[in-house]
C-alpha cells in the first residue's frame, strides 16, 4: 500500500507540476463544480453493481453488507496489487469468511472475472468502429502505442476464451492443473483440502453451465453497469472543470480502462495517471486543468477506495482474531468445567 500511494503521489506530482499554470483556479466555473460530487455518487454506484453481481452470483446465499464488505475488500486488494494480477485471491478469501466454500467462492470469482472478458470483448469492436469516424487512440502515443493498444485487444479476447473453455466447458481441465501446482513439495500438505475444494469448483461450474441464459444476462448486466460507472468517472471529472467532446472523453475513457489492465505495479498507480493525461489530457482545452483533473480522480477513485476497503479489510482481520482467541479460550474453559465437576 505504501509502496503503491508513492507512485500515485510522485506520478501525480510529476503530472501537475508539468502542467500547471499560475492563476488556473480563477477560471474554474462553479456551476460545474457540483459535478464532482455526482462522481463521488456514481463511485459508490459502482460499489453497488458489484456488490449486486457478488451477491447474484452466490445465489444470494449472502446478505448485502457482507457483499458490499466483500465488493470493498476486492477493491482495496485491487488498488494495492499489481494490475495484472487484480484483488481476486483476497476476494476468495473475504467470501470464505463469509461462509462461502472455497471452491465455489474461486468460482464465484473466475465466473465474476469471466463476465469482465465479456464486457472488454463487447468494448473492443466498439472502440475498433469508432475509430473510423473518431481518433480514440491518442496521436501522442505514436506506433508503438498503437501496436500495443492492439494486442491488449488481442489478449484481452484470447484470454477470455480459455477462461470461458476452463470454466463453463471444460472446468475438469482447471482442476487437474490444480492438483499438478499443488503436488510440488513445498504445496503438498495442502494437496488433500485443495483438491476437495477443486472437486466444488468443478460442481459450482456444472451449476453455472446449468444456470438459464436470464441468469447470465442479469450478471452480464451487473457487471457492465459496474465498468459503466468506472468509465464514467473519468469523463465527469473532466466535464466538472471544463467542456470538452463529450463523445470522445467516453471513447477515449474505455481505451483508458483496457489500458490500465496491463500496468505491473500496485493499482496500477505510477501508470494510470499518465495515462489519464495522455488519453484525456489533449481534450482538455486549458493545460493547467490536466493535472487538476489527475487530482480530483484519483481522489476520487483510489484514495476514497483505500480508505473504505481498510475499514473493509479489519473488519475480517477482527473476526478472524476473534473466532482465533475463541479456539484458544475454549480447551481452557472445558478444563476450568472439568476441574470444578
Amino acid at each position: 500500500m505504501a509502496l503503491s500511494i508513492a507512485l500515485s503521489l510522485i506520478s501525480m506530482g510529476i503530472v501537475i507540476y508539468l502542467t500547471y499554470s499560475p492563476g488556473i483556479l480563477e477560471h474554474l466555473a462553479p456551476k460545474r463544480l457540483p459535478g464532482i460530487f455526482i462522481a463521488i455518487g456514481v463511485t459508490f454506484l459502482k460499489v453497488y453493481f458489484f456488490a449486486a453481481k457478488i451477491r447474484f452470483l452466490a445465489d444470494k446465499t449472502i446478505n448485502w453488507m457482507a457483499s458490499i464488505r466483500i465488493a470493498l475488500t476486492w477493491d482495496f486488494a485491487s488498488a494495492v496489487t499489481p494490475s495484472t494480477i487484480g484483488g481476486a485471491p483476497v476476494a476468495t478469501y473475504a467470501m470464505t469468511r463469509e461462509g462461502i466454500k472455497l471452491g465455489k467462492s474461486s468460482a464465484i470469482v473466475l465466473y465474476g472475472v469471466l463476465l469482465d472478458q465479456f464486457w472488454y470483448a463487447l468494448a473492443v469492436p466498439i472502440l475498433l468502429i469508432a475509430s473510423i469516424y473518431y481518433n480514440v487512440i491518442p496521436d501522442e502515443i505514436g506506433m508503438v502505442g498503437n501496436i500495443t493498444m492492439f494486442l491488449i485487444y488481442a489478449g484481452l479476447l484470447i484470454y477470455g476464451a480459455l477462461l470461458a473453455y476452463g470454466l463453463l466447458v471444460n472446468p475438469k481441465a482447471m482442476k487437474r492443473i490444480i492438483e499438478l501446482v499443488f503436488r510440488l513439495p513445498v504445496l503438498r500438505k495442502f494437496a488433500d483440502k485443495v483438491n476437495a475444494e477443486a472437486d466444488n469448483l468443478v460442481d459450482y461450474s456444472r451449476e453455472l453451465r446449468q444456470k438459464p441464459m436470464s441468469f447470465v444476462v442479469k450478471a452480464f448486466l451487473l457487471s457492465t453497469l459496474s465498468w459503466l460507472c468506472r468509465v464514467a468517472l473519468p469523463v465527469i471529472v473532466v466535464l466538472s472543470l471544463l467542456p470538452a467532446h463529450e463523445i470522445l472523453l467516453i471513447l477515449r475513457s474505455l481505451a483508458m480502462n483496457l489500458a490500465f489492465l496491463i500496468i505491473p505495479t500496485p493499482g496500477g498507480s505510477g501508470g494510470v495517471e499518465g495515462l489519464f493525461a495522455v488519453f484525456l489530457g489533449p481534450l482538455i482545452d486549458r493545460s493547467g486543468f490536466i493535472g487538476l483533473a489527475v487530482f480530483v480522480w484519483r481522489i476520487i477513485t483510489y484514495y476514497i477506495s483505500i480508505g473504505i476497503g481498510i475499514i473493509a479489510m479489519l473488519w475480517y482481520v477482527n473476526t478472524s482474531v476473534s473466532s482465533k482467541l475463541d479456539e484458544i479460550n475454549k480447551p481452557k474453559e472445558s478444563a476450568v468445567d472439568h476441574g470444578q465437576n
